[in-house]
């Protein structure tokens, strides 16, 4: 069975399942069906907020290491990136707290954006440049991350205010599916649209042909003129960015505050996303939104009371289902042929 076929169908079945997802949710919140409380649990229109709010830094994390693992960097230190991004966000937030409230936040979007971007590219300097082994230099990225901003951490500092909702007038009074998908604040908008930006520029641009090409065969490409190692560098720092900006959605979107470690594994569950997606954007969207859905089970299950089940067992679901999403299906798919692989050029380095 060809890599094409396997997508195709994975991508017919998921098309069946979110239709039925649809059906379910448009019965249960518009007839008698929500008075069974396990319907509402599974379908009502709180647990599919939630789903989306879990899932807008997992897509994040999922479009970071896509654009990095395509051109062969392999990036697992996107738990790192999404941690610096928050505090970045944070430290923002808190030194222009008297500023006007948007402008205030959008400094701590746009910090959270260069920080993480500044961590891509120290993995791409020791990945490219110093030859080091991509998984190690990605662990030393969370490391890194973990211990600086737990030692830098102010915890008198207070960040006051966060994003709101923006309702996006006619598309927002669908009903169900309108309060769920155009009622919210400005961060998830922007993932929602990168998701698209990023599959147009992977599969219908020059960068991103010569971007696959750096992932597949880099020999080739730079035979071609391609300057391989340059857009290692630049898909890496941009990969960072979009990890930075979903630790800083944690900070000005949905927490408020920093907390040490508060990414609490996103982005590991991100690779996983990203791996149970293919490596494509769209397969990395409805993988996140899968595992934002267990999160948000999680949460809608304790709120009900589940008592059968101890509440540890509960809290374990999101990494369970992640555990056994990939592996059920990572031998079916097929990272880029070149991933990891250092490429030297035959003149000077790139």
């Amino acid at each position: 069975m060809t890599q094409q076929t396997i997508w195709r169908r994975t991508s017919i079945i998921g098309g069946v399942l979110a239709l039925a997802i649809v059906l379910m949710v448009i019965l249960v919140n518009t007839t008698d069906l929500r008075s069974v409380l396990w319907l509402r649990v599974l379908f009502g229109v709180s647990a599919l907020n939630f789903t989306l709010r879990a899932a807008v830094p997992l897509i994040l994390g999922a479009l970071s290491g896509i654009l990095c693992e395509r051109t062969g960097i392999i990036n697992i230190g996107i738990e790192g990136m999404m941690l610096a991004g928050a505090y970045a966000a944070f430290v923002a937030k808190v030194a222009t707290n008297d500023w006007p409230l948007l402008t205030s936040l959008l400094m701590g979007v746009a910090a959270a954006l260069l920080v993480g971007g500044v961590m891509g590219l120290l993995h791409a300097v020791l990945s490219i440049r110093y030859r080091v082994n991509q998984i190690i230099s990605g662990t030393v990225i969370i490391i890194l991350a973990a211990g600086f901003t737990a030692y830098l951490f102010d915890r008198d500092a207070v960040a006051i205010g966060k994003f709101n909702s923006v309702r996006i007038p006619l598309l927002a009074d669908i009903p169900v599916i309108g309060e769920i998908l155009f009622n919210n604040p400005v961060i998830t908008y922007m993932t929602l649209l990168l998701v698209v930006i990023v599959h147009i520029g992977l599969f219908y641009t020059r960068w991103g042909l010569r971007t696959r090409a750096c992932g597949e065969h880099p020999r080739a490409a730079d035979t071609v003129g391609i300057p391989v190692n340059r857009y290692r560098y630049i898909n890496t720092c941009i990969g960072g960015a979009l990890a930075g900006l979903g630790g800083g959605f944690l900070v000005l979107e949905a927490v408020g505050q920093f907390q040490e470690g508060m990414t609490a594994g996103r982005g590991f569950i991100s690779l996983a996303a990203m791996i149970f997606g293919n490596w494509n954007p769209f397969g990395a969207l409805a993988a996140s939104l899968l595992f934002g859905y267990t999160q948000a089970l999680q949460n809608e299950l304790l709120l009900a009371g589940m008592r059968l089940v101890p509440r540890q067992f509960v809290s374990m679901l999101p990494y369970l289902v992640t555990i056994i999403a990939v592996s059920g299906f990572v031998g079916r798919v097929r990272p880029p042929a070149a991933e990891g692989q250092v490429y030297e050029t035959e003149g000077t380095l790139q």
